[in-house]
């Protein structure tokens, strides 16, 4: 059986590219795939960032394959992180940037919704259809949603399936860049360079402290660090790596991680 899902490694960084024509959407057999190379990318130690995009240049995922919903009995395991690997993955400690390069829409917009940095090409266009086919939204991507745009822009967009073109998504800071056509890999694969060239201990701890504190007040984020809730916090300030930023700051030359 063709696979939907390709992976590459380039030294510390995992691309995943979602390939499943005509429109890049999602069934249980694909989701599955995207959970695997996802675990992957949870397990292995050298990999320290990933993107996600999908393949030609019209569609990013346009979502839950509503073919595979008019079946009588659809398979509904996703796997364990839920749809696309990403949904219901809450621990992960590693940084996703998405790469949008064309339509991003329905799941394929929630999918957008839980990576980390958002990049997309002129032509991505963003919406939530879900009410248009009598379906929802997947709960964790409502709060998500909220997070990231004005409220009314997000509730308008949730009620009506609203489009967003890119430069709207670029205005809202939804996307921190967009690029010409054909070239959002391209600025994707560079801002994963800048992240795996950094501490990778420092940048799980960022990421940690994102998934665990960025929503709360931040006396709760105090309490909950003084309760060393935070544990990538603490294994940074003990690691060899915070030896060696010292050391290479004061000798003025790059530092070689070791991510320990």
């Amino acid at each position: 059986m063709t696979r939907s899902v390709h992976t590459r490694i380039d030294g510390h960084i995992l691309e995943i590219t979602l390939d499943n024509p005509k429109a890049n959407a999602i069934g249980a057999a694909t989701s599955r795939e995207m959970n695997d190379a996802f675990e992957m990318f949870h397990e292995d130690a050298n990999l320290r960032v990933a993107i996600l995009t999908g393949a030609g240049d019209r569609f990013f995922c346009t979502g839950w394959d509503l073919n595979e919903g008019a079946e009588a009995e659809p398979d509904r395991d996703y796997g364990r992180w839920g749809f696309g690997g990403l949904s219901r993955n809450f621990d992960l400690e590693k940084p996703v940037i998405m790469a949008i390069n064309g339509y991003c829409v329905a799941g394929g917009f929630e999918l957008a919704l839980a990576g980390d940095i958002l990049v997309a090409s002129r032509n991505a266009v963003f919406f939530l259809s879900e009410v248009n086919v009598g379906l929802t939204t997947g709960v964790p991507s409502v709060p998500r949603l909220l997070s990231r745009l004005p409220r009314s822009v997000a509730l308008e967009m949730l009620f009506t399936g609203r489009r967003m073109d890119a430069q709207e998504a670029f205005d809202l800071r939804l996307v921190s860049r967009l690029t010409p056509d054909g070239k959002v890999m391209d600025v994707a694969r560079d801002i994963a360079r800048d992240i795996a060239a950094a501490a990778p201990l420092s940048v799980r701890a960022e990421k940690q402290m994102v998934n665990m504190a960025g929503d709360l007040p931040p006396q709760e984020a105090a309490r909950l660090d003084s309760q060393g809730r935070f544990t990538m916090v603490s294994r940074v300030l003990e690691s060899e790596d915070a030896k060696e930023g010292a050391r290479a700051f004061v000798a003025k030359c790059p530092p070689v991680w070791k991510g320990r």
